[in-house]
């Protein structure tokens, strides 16, 4: 007897194939009805034999499309109407958005494989997708995921790639993103003055190609926003783009060819070629210890033993690959501290004396985005997100909400996103940055205006940083005027505290958990500098109990861009000499002066870092965020953790004395300890005092966040030390820098505020 039934499907189910593969399985099982996507995600209509239907349910479930997701699955019994065929149908919208959005896919082998095939149509076309691949967030103006809601709705099809898009035995039925050549987008090469080159289509990327070998920089468009790309093993290029970019120290990413190319060069681990080869494809910080190839370290990644390295993730970046026997550097196409553009007519404003030549194309980006960037730990292989941006956003795919509220948060100030509840999901963009440029501020806000015009939901919540400074608060003060919505000031580490607890769902523990939130600054509810803090989570309340012990914030911001201040700020009369070849003779007299005046204090661990790392001779004036700390981390390869000292303990007071910290640390430093050993007894001795803290008030539940647990040595000690008798939780979806803290405002509210 035939029934009839209806299925809801929800998750990563929208750009990725689903309605075809369910097309297709349905004809598989003799299955009659339909398949569409709505609001919520892909509902489905199956009639035909009970046998039937549940192994066609079973196979969709279990064996869904190679890049779907799936969250939610309903199957229910209805009444029997008359249903002749299987059929795709149109998209009806029919309430407001409520599905998890689509991040970009890395090109699959497949489409590898049709752009090198010189008898298929699609030979060397760059913009060869399929239901598998390709760009989805970068391209979406508004959901359901259809042709006529993406950029690429500009692009209408040609006779060609109808037949392939209605073809139920072809990879690209039903691909919204399905072009070639003749239907397709056009890339084109021109110089800096505005000159188009002249070159055949099939010739393009070897005269690129010709062009980056010869020394050229090349704003290369690619789908996510613009690349600046040189070669890798030309020194003098790469200095170019160095002076150029205004980027004297930061390292450059690094595009290899292929993986055969990378793993003749660096030692890479498995979990390393799986991240570098996944669908996401981020940039991975691999070791260079052991490098054997011809890049100039010194020139890519300055004073650093490792490099971030990807592979080609885009039908532009595989055509450029396949005609290079070099790797280039590819780093994001911006003035340093701006944000990645994408728009042509920008890039050669601002770019033209940056780049010689432009390789461009007219496919709008509406959603540009910076590469991702991932590290892996060397003895545990604990993955740390550094920059969670292409391939991710916009999605936390683990994370539902509930909630009777529309919540916006703006988060942080540097690395900053801003995250969405419209509806019970969680919508958190991908990195934006540093909010002092205005550029990025621009992005900023239109990001989270743009959050607002997808959705069609306007908030009723705004959350902010408790910083009155901070760009992101300025900005919330603002919008919450303008929609008439009210406002909370979420305290900064709290806010990374709440993003921890939510990833493992913790909120929920019938045991107190311990929080253990280190970064550079966050304003905290005293009106001093936090970040170095101690939290208890429990019965949805979030106490601070502890920390490292407060010391002189100098000179404002001043202090986190140049390390020597820390080491004022913590230096003792002893080491009178070793700041005096650190600054001028009158310098040194403002800030000894200001120290005697200091009121405003800080428990920064990330500026005991930067203290470390001046007292060591290792960096004195940061040129990008973070740099004294990785230098510091660059000083490690390995470490025998017994033979590892502390300088400090656990006061009885629970407090962390950081001055006698520091004091003890200088003294094997006056001993002449060496600054690989002394910095391992740093991380060691910041490592053991969470177990310290732990032990002494009976804490087995540690979490913990911040930027400084980017550090993946100190994490690697802290799993070694704590991990059998403790249960240790990272963040795991999300970067543990200022990136998360949208997320931990909005998780923060709606489970420890008194609203």
């Amino acid at each position: 007897m035939q029934k009839t039934y209806k299925i809801l499907i929800s998750g990563q189910v929208q750009g990725v194939g689903f309605r075809p593969y369910v097309y297709n399985l349905a004809k598989d099982f003799s299955l009659k009805g339909s398949v569409s996507n709505n609001e919520n995600g892909v509902v489905i209509f199956v009639q035909g034999s009970d046998q039937s239907v549940k192994k066609f349910y079973d196979r969709l479930v279990h064996f869904p499309p190679p890049v779907a997701k799936i969250k939610e699955r309903k199957i229910t019994e209805i009444q029997s109407i008359f249903i002749n065929d299987f059929n795709i149908v149109p998209s009806k919208k029919e309430g407001q958005l409520n599905l998890i959005l689509t991040p970009d896919f890395a090109i699959c082998d497949d489409c590898k494989e049709d752009i090198k095939d010189i008898d298929n149509r699609r030979f060397v076309y760059p913009f060869t997708t399929c239901v598998n691949c390709g760009p989805r967030w970068a391209i979406t103006e508004t959901f359901p995921f259809e042709r006529n809601h993406t950029s690429m709705d500009e692009f209408p099809m040609c006779e060609a790639c109808q037949k392939e898009y209605k073809n139920p035995a072809n990879r690209r039925f039903h691909s919204q993103t399905n072009t070639c050549p003749t239907c397709g987008i056009n890339l084109y090469l021109i110089d800096n003055l505005g000159q188009h080159i002249k070159v055949q289509k099939a010739d393009l990327f070897y005269k690129v190609a010709l062009l980056l070998e010869e020394g050229n920089i090349i704003a290369v468009k690619n789908t996510s926003g613009f690349l600046l790309c040189c070669n890798a093993e030309n020194e003098s290029a790469v200095q170019k783009l160095r002076h150029k970019k205004q980027r004297p120290n930061k390292p450059f990413a690094i595009l290899y060819p292929s993986m055969r190319h990378l793993k003749r060069e660096l030692v890479i681990s498995p979990e390393q070629e799986e991240s570098l080869k996944s669908v996401e494809r981020p940039i991975n910080i691999i070791d260079s210890i052991s490098y054997n190839g011809k890049i100039n370290l010194k020139a890519v990644a300055p004073g650093l033993s490792q490099l971030g390295v990807m592979l080609p993730y885009s039908g532009i970046l595989e055509l450029l690959s396949n005609q290079l026997k070099f790797p280039i550097v590819a780093t994001s196409g911006n003035i340093h501290g701006s944000p990645i553009i994408s728009d042509f007519d920008e890039a050669f404003l601002k770019l033209s004396h940056m780049a010689d030549y432009f390789l461009n194309h007219h496919l709008k980006i509406v959603h540009p985005q910076d590469d991702s960037v991932v590290k892996l730990s060397k003895k545990n292989n604990s993955e740390i997100i550094f920059r969670r941006s292409r391939g991710y956003a916009p999605n936390l795919f683990n994370v539902s909400i509930k909630a009777n509220k529309k919540i916006m948060a703006l988060g942080a100030h540097l690395k900053s996103t801003v995250a969405y509840v419209p509806n019970s999901y969680v919508y958190l963009s991908q990195y934006i940055g540093n909010l002092d440029n205005f550029d990025v501020y621009q992005r900023f806000t239109h990001t989270a205006l743009n959050f607002i015009e997808v959705f069609e939901q306007i908030p009723e919540v705004l959350l902010v940083d408790a910083h009155l400074g901070y760009q992101s608060t300025l900005y919330g003060q603002d919008l919450s005027v303008k929609l008439n919505i009210p406002l909370y000031k979420i305290q900064h580490h709290k806010a990374h505290f709440a993003s921890v607890l939510e990833e493992h769902s913790l909120f929920d523990s019938k045991e107190p958990v311990l929080g253990v939130i280190w970064d550079g600054t966050g304003y905290g509810d005293d009106g001093h500098i936090w970040g170095g803090e101690f939290f208890e989570y429990h019965s949805n309340k979030i106490l601070r109990i502890s920390h490292f012990e407060y010391f002189d914030w100098l000179a404002g911001d001043k202090m986190s861009k140049e390390p020597r201040l820390s080491l004022v700020s913590l230096s003792s009369p002893e080491m009178k000499n070793l700041l005096e070849n650190k600054f001028e003779v009158h310098e040194l007299e403002i800030y000894q002066k200001l120290k005697l005046k200091n009121q405003l204090k800080t428990s920064s661990v990330g500026r005991l870092f930067d203290a470390v790392a001046s007292l060591l001779g290792v960096c004195d004036l940061n040129t990008y965020e973070g740099e004294a700390a990785i230098l510091l981390e660059n000083h490690i390869h390995d470490y025998n953790i017994n033979d590892c000292i502390i300088y400090a303990s656990v006061l009885d007071n629970g407090m962390i004395p950081t001055t006698d910290l520091f004091h003890n640390l200088y003294l094997d430093f006056k001993k002449g300890n060496s600054k690989e050993n002394i910095i391992i007894n740093f991380f060691y001795t910041l490592a053991s005092l969470v177990f310290q803290f732990a032990m002494k008030y009976h804490y087995k539940h540690i979490a913990f966040s911040g930027g400084v647990f980017q550090n993946t040595i100190l994490i690697d000690m802290i799993k070694e030390i704590g991990e059998k008798e403790y249960k240790l939780y990272l963040n795991i979806n999300l970067a543990p820098n200022d990136e998360n803290i949208s997320f931990g405002q909005i998780m923060y509210y709606l489970k420890c505020s008194d609203k």
